[in-house]
């Protein structure tokens, strides 16, 4: 793929990762860390990835206050005026209209893909032909655009499009209804009728649409603010988000285009994806080996173990025997364990109950 100066990404790492919870914890979420033991983070693979194909300036990244020193120390070469900092956390919905804020200042004609900072891309070299594809499809025609991938298992804790009627591009469709996080038995019903794709996370559309997108969508915000010629400074930029950030209300930007937008197509992908988010969702989507079991830069020592999740601190030796269908992960001070079923909704509950008896230090 050629690198095209109009093009722009932005990449969100502004989220706690609790879904991951110990490996991922609220100093240290898991964009920050060196998961799998390559030598680089997930935000600096999902920068790697970006920076073959985009200029280097045309990449932004968003992220709050207290994880701003992280963007910085990690990706150095970052132009400080590529980092959004976000005054208050509102969700990502937010963070992408600011972005695209700043976008349209500097070239009001250009195209945007929006991405996590956390996924998991088997052949690069397939995505880079999607995004390409993308990129062109939006470049002729005024709409919202994201990618979605067939399922390959009734997985509750993804979001579902299900396709509607196709666009004059193959592959490419009208999004006809999106379920965010269905339960199981609606996971696996989206599964067989062959009608929905898991949603990647992946979007796009050209600068201007989309703000004008989010002026349908926050007019109580943006209305307040003169982007008609986009010739506005930084300044002026900064201070109407330091005023008016708060005044957003709390959306993921998935909620936002998804559910709530108009005019929304899907395409159609098959690159190796997936949402490295839960570790239901890493043990489906890693190789296996011996007894079925997906070990995570660990040593580890196993006798009738087997279908288990392990991640342990670098110095620590698990020894694990007639262990079958867990979770076993341990960080600072936290070992935890746990059937590894929909381990999303167990994680998330332990966190809630460990941080109100045992306070922020475990979290």
């Amino acid at each position: 793929m050629k690198i095209n100066e109009d093009n722009f990404c932005v990449i969100l790492a502004g989220g706690r990762g609790r879904r991951l919870w110990p490996s991922s914890r609220m100093e240290l979420p898991k964009q920050f860390i060196d998961f799998f033991g390559v030598g680089r983070t997930q935000l600096q693979q999902t920068f790697d990835r970006f920076v073959k194909i985009l200029p280097k300036e045309n990449i932004l990244i968003c992220t709050n206050k207290e994880y701003a020193p992280l963007v910085r120390q990690q990706l150095p070469e970052l132009h400080e005026e590529n980092l959004m900092i976000e005054p208050i956390y509102r969700g990502t919905a937010p963070s992408v209209a600011w972005a695209d804020m700043r976008v349209c200042r500097r070239n009001h004609e250009g195209y945007i893909v929006v991405t996590p900072s956390d996924q998991f891309v088997q052949n690069e070299e397939a995505f880079y032909a999607n995004i390409e594809e993308a990129f062109n499809f939006i470049r002729h025609h005024d709409i919202l655009l994201t990618m979605g991938v067939k399922p390959t298992r009734p997985e509750p804790g993804y979001g579902y499009i299900q396709k509607g009627d196709p666009s004059d591009t193959d592959g490419i469709y009208q999004i006809q209804s999106f379920t965010e996080k269905p339960e199981r038995e609606f996971a696996k019903m989206f599964m067989e009728s062959g009608e929905f794709l898991w949603n990647t996370g992946l979007l796009f559309a050209n600068a201007r649409y989309l703000h004008d997108c989010f002026r349908k969508l926050f007019p109580e915000v943006l209305n307040q603010f003169d982007t008609s010629s986009f010739n506005y400074t930084i300044e002026q930029e900064m201070a109407f988000v330091d005023e008016n950030y708060p005044s957003y209300p709390k959306l993921s930007i998935d909620q936002c285009v998804l559910e709530r937008g108009s005019n929304v197509y899907v395409m159609t992908c098959d690159f190796g994806w997936a949402d490295l988010g839960t570790w239901h969702s890493i043990y489906e989507s890693m190789s296996k080996g011996d007894g079925d079991n997906v070990v995570i830069d660990s040593e580890v020592m196993l006798e009738d173990a087997h279908n288990n999740v392990i991640k342990l601190p670098k110095g620590k030796l698990g020894v694990i025997n007639g262990l079958d269908g867990y979770i076993v992960a341990e960080e600072g001070n936290v070992l935890f364990i746990c059937k590894k079923g929909d381990s999303s909704a167990m994680v998330r509950k332990y966190v809630s109950e460990v941080q109100i008896k045992y306070g922020d230090d475990f979290v």
